[in-house]
């Protein structure tokens, strides 16, 4: 594996090989989801590239960035046993030679998307999002990215995007990987405490008790809504922030079913926040049976 910290050296590596490239953008502390969007990059492409860049300007100003963990060593090895072929790994000057501060820096934004979920309650994370992925779009031009179905609000932000700014590209969005018993995986799970990453199992538990209500019948969004909340407000640790069911491309509230769902979560342990979703199938209509009475008549 080739580690490039720099635009140039990664762009003459890409254009002196061939083949399919696909692109797994990471801000690293990998765990075995990142790996798993690293195997469906290798299953499909020629070359697969990876960063690992934790971006400055997608942390606010009271969050994580300064003890967000930095894995370097242990994630080039996990990267290489994974089949990465490049690792682009910039120091923040590179992505910004003026500084990340700078406030006459060109930004990309998805107008309504970036302000929804996640983007709602972290101004300005899905555009400062959205913006280091087209530049990484750009450094590399894969031919796929892959992306992971937990940053919901992030897949929908870059899939607009991509369609809106005719990215020649495809966006691969992968399932969420789960620990045995349910939790997703996130890097930042390693901040919690043994008790708190129990109490964290309380996410996965509410999408699981919306997923059964709706194989029930119970398709009226406001019933599952209110579930949903109360679930997890009556949670003990858990700090409530949202519980939404949304249409996942455009993260808009959705008044039924009939088209499929995002249901998502987002809720503070501590100073520890975290994330969760389930995407719904469309609902079958239901059949309606009819005797042959009614058919002759």
């Amino acid at each position: 594996m080739q580690i490039h910290t720099t635009i140039a050296s990664l762009r003459q590596a890409i254009a002196s090989g061939s083949g399919t490239l696909g692109l797994v953008p990471t801000m690293g502390a990998l765990h075995e989801g990142h790996l798993s969007l690293v195997r469906a990059a290798r299953s499909q492409c020629g070359r697969v590239v990876a960063s690992l860049f934790v971006n400055p300007t997608q942390f606010g100003p009271n969050e994580d960035f300064s003890r967000y963990p930095r894995t370097f060593e242990r994630d080039c090895q996990l990267f290489e046993q994974a089949g990465v072929d490049l690792l682009f790994a910039p120091q923040p000057e590179e992505m910004y030679p003026h500084g990340p501060a700078d406030p006459n820096r060109t930004f990309v934004e998805v107008p309504g998307i970036s302000e929804r979920l996640d983007g709602h309650f972290r101004p300005g994370h899905l555009r400062a999002v959205a913006s280091v992925v087209a530049k990484l779009f750009h450094i590399v031009s894969p031919d796929f990215a892959y992306f992971g179905q937990k940053d919901a609000a992030q897949v929908a932000t870059i899939r607009a995007m991509v369609r809106d700014l005719n990215f020649p590209l495809h966006v691969m969005v992968c399932p969420t990987v789960r620990d045995p018993d349910g939790l997703a995986l996130s890097s930042r799970n390693r901040y919690l405490t043994t008790e708190q990453r129990t109490q964290a199992l309380a996410l996965s538990r509410a999408l699981a008790l919306i997923s059964t209500a709706v194989s029930e019948g119970i398709h009226e969004v406001p019933t599952l809504v209110a579930n949903l909340t109360s679930a997890i407000r009556s949670s003990p640790g858990l700090r409530f922030e949202y519980a939404e069911i949304v249409d996942p491309d455009t993260l808009e509230p959705i008044a039924n079913l009939k088209r499929g769902a995002l249901v998502a979560v987002a809720a503070y342990l501590g100073n520890t926040r975290l994330i969760d979703n389930m995407v719904l199938p469309p609902m079958q209509p239901i059949a309606v049976q009819t005797t042959a009475q009614e058919v002759s008549a």
